[in-house]
């Protein structure tokens, strides 16, 4: 038998075509030299950083304004946590007993006064300042009556108020002027308001009938034209005085008032050379000087009592009249001694609107 002989090229081809897996090669190429590397170059340093400034002090008058700040926040704070803690004291009985005393029909300011004065509705603490406020015999002195229309200029956390709301709920009226509670919160003027909207709100039967007068300390302005009986500014002149708004307020004290209406001032007594700018830093004021202005407003004296005197207030405090309770603004330096003396000594002053 003849025998063929296979090309080369083909005997590879078929070997590839039975080989279990088949292997592709990339043609070779020709192998390029390295690219060559760029001149090195100088590194420069950077300057090194400058250091950072340190942060600048604040000024004397920048570390006053924050330390007031974080007081007058504190000051909040407590204001609300003294009103949840009243109305957790508010008893149904407690605001049963104050319901009753404001719907009594009072004819007599002493008997009134007296029986409010025994209310449990009283903030704890407040009765017993009666002794050195003595607030029957002042509240007669100034001729207050159960009928009365009554103004009380600046009533604060409501000493006064919870005892004249109950006592004019039936037969009179009683305003309170208060600074707005919704105000800037940098403010103390806000928080005297909303010590102030906190007290009435807290129990509407004994002051659900007392109306409100917000108003800017630095614009008096009181819109109750010749319809007030009583207007009542107790130890506030000092403050209106610093605030340079004192003439203004008795300005509106004369129009809001009736003929023959009554003016009541106590007020913490300087001595009487006193100078009033000075004095009235630290809460006092010299009588002679107090009668003069309240006089210059058209109003007469009619009559002095010294039933909230004290002779034994020196008057020359460290921290004046907040010296003394019940501020006692020293903590306990000195606490013995000013407790000893007690509260200031008080003009107590009856003008008439001619």
């Amino acid at each position: 038998m003849k025998t063929t002989a296979l090309a080369p090229a083909t005997l590879f081809t078929a070997f590839l075509a039975c080989s279990p897996a088949a292997e592709v090669r990339e043609p070779a190429t020709t192998p390029r030299p390295p690219a060559a590397e760029p001149p090195a170059t100088a590194q420069v340093e950077a300057p090194p950083a400058a250091p950072a400034e340190p942060a600048a002090e604040p000024s004397p008058e920048e570390r006053k304004k924050a330390e007031e700040l974080e007081k007058l926040n504190a000051d909040f704070a407590a204001a609300r946590a003294a009103h949840e803690a009243e109305l957790a004291r508010l008893t149904p009985e407690i605001r049963a007993e104050a319901k009753a005393l404001a719907e009594k029909k009072y004819t007599n300011t002493r008997e009134a006064i007296a029986t409010v004065m025994k209310g449990k509705h009283r903030k704890p603490g407040n009765p017993e300042r009666d002794p050195q406020r003595h607030p029957v015999e002042t509240l007669a002195f100034f001729g207050v009556k159960p009928n009365h229309t009554v103004l009380e200029y600046g009533p604060g956390e409501g000493w006064y108020t919870e005892l004249l709301a109950p006592m004019l709920a039936t037969s009179g009226k009683l305003y309170v002027t208060m600074t707005d509670p919704n105000g800037p919160r940098d403010q103390r003027a806000t928080l005297y308001g909303e010590r102030t909207r906190l007290f009435l709100e807290r129990l509407p039967e004994a002051y659900g009938k007392v109306g409100t007068i917000v108003i800017d300390p630095t614009a008096p302005k009181l819109d109750l034209e010749g319809t007030v009986d009583v207007v009542l500014a107790i130890r506030s002149l000092h403050g209106m005085h610093n605030g340079g708004t004192l003439k203004a307020w008795l300005e509106q004290f004369h129009r809001a008032l009736k003929p023959k209406g009554v003016l009541g001032i106590v007020q913490h007594r300087a001595p009487a050379d006193a100078n009033p700018d000075e004095s009235a830093k630290k809460g006092y004021l010299p009588e002679p000087w107090v009668i003069q202005q309240v006089e210059a407003a058209g109003f007469k004296l009619a009559q002095k009592s010294e039933v909230n005197a004290n002779l034994k207030d020196t008057k020359d405090h460290p921290e004046g009249v907040w010296s003394l309770p019940p501020t006692l603004r020293q903590g306990d330096v000195d606490r013995e001694k000013y407790l000893a003396i007690g509260e200031s000594d008080r003009m107590t002053l009856k003008f008439v609107k001619p």
